[in-house]
């Protein structure tokens, strides 16, 4: 397994995710929310939470995903070490979270489901997250929605101020924050084919049928998918799925199609090809980082989100 020291997750972080987490500041209401979530939730009552009721993964507590786990934080340069626990979940899902006290928890069901290349897969997408610093961001997120939804008691009258637009550059950073993740993953495992085997299973993974999944008929599947946005309307209806306005639900990952036509572009750039040969920015010396124009892209962001939530506001409006 590849090993990357002193890497910066600035040699590997997609533009769309610096893009998106520049419209996101960009939205009014942002930096109050953020500074009220940093004042008052913290990441303390989770990681309690977890430590109370869940098992901590360790040298003599699931040994074999421990390793695996120390593994994946070598290979990335990450440390110290992050805890890792298992939770008791049928649902196939594996998250991080916390930056002072950084974690990544697997539902048990996700140990069941994988072997254990698709499980280091998943490992190190989760600690592409922590090396990005996405976890402060997507914990916001989080207690955002359930805030406007009306779910937290923990709101600090802000729930009347987080706007649909602002849920809406969440949630669009949320899912460009996947792409970073998955390069973090793709980087680890040093192969493609073994990277996408892993996504395939947490799409539609199943026990019983493995030996009937095929990656090529996947691969096909992409194409055909985005075949589909030369039709305008099917462009329309793939952004309301991400974004329901009126129900509220937005989706916090992209979907597993659109990640893999993203991580196989990824997979044949010089990009890649450098930084598996060492040359790639580390630690400390992210100022001379060459990345894409993004202001361009951060406004342009910022303007479908002002104009979506004008229009939210209209329909609001009696007759």
């Amino acid at each position: 397994m590849p090993n990357y020291p002193g890497i910066s997750s600035e040699a590997f972080r997609h533009p769309l995710d610096r893009q998106a987490e520049d419209a996101l500041r960009r939205v009014p209401g942002f930096d109050l929310v953020a500074r009220k979530f940093v004042e008052f939730i913290y990441e303390r009552p989770r990681y309690i939470y977890l430590m109370g009721n869940s098992i901590q993964v360790g040298a003599r507590q699931f040994s074999s995903v421990y390793q695996i786990f120390r593994e994946c934080l070598q290979s990335l340069d990450i440390s110290p070490e992050p805890a890792l626990f298992v939770s008791q979940s049928p649902v196939v899902n594996a998250y991080a979270l916390g930056q002072e006290r950084p974690c990544v928890v697997l539902n048990s069901e996700l140990l069941d489901l994988l072997s254990e290349t698709e499980l280091r897969s998943v490992i190190a997408h989760e600690l592409g997250h922590l090396k990005c610093g996405h976890t402060t961001l997507m914990q916001m997120a989080t207690w955002a929605y359930f805030a406007i939804a009306g779910l937290s008691e923990l709101t600090f009258g802000l729930s009347s101020l987080i706007s649909t637009g602002l849920l809406m550059a969440f949630y669009e950073w949320l899912r460009k924050a996947e792409l970073s993740a998955d390069r973090a993953s793709l980087l680890v495992m040093d192969d493609l084919n073994l990277t996408l085997t892993g996504m395939m299973r947490l799409a539609g993974g199943s026990k019983k049928y493995a030996h009937e999944m095929n990656l090529d008929e996947l691969i096909k599947q992409s194409d055909r998918y985005q075949a589909l946005d030369e039709d305008q309307l099917n462009q329309f209806y793939k952004f309301s799925l991400y974004n329901d306005l009126s129900s509220g639900v937005f989706q916090s990952h992209p979907f597993t199609i659109e990640r893999i036509r993203f991580l196989q572009e990824w997979a044949t750039s010089s990009e890649f090809q450098n930084i598996r040969q060492g040359n790639y920015v580390r630690v400390g010396a992210e100022g001379s980082v060459e990345t894409e124009p993004r202001t361009e892209e951060a406004d342009r962001l910022k303007r479908e989100i002002e104009e979506l939530q004008r229009e939210i506001d209209r329909l609001k409006r009696p007759d």
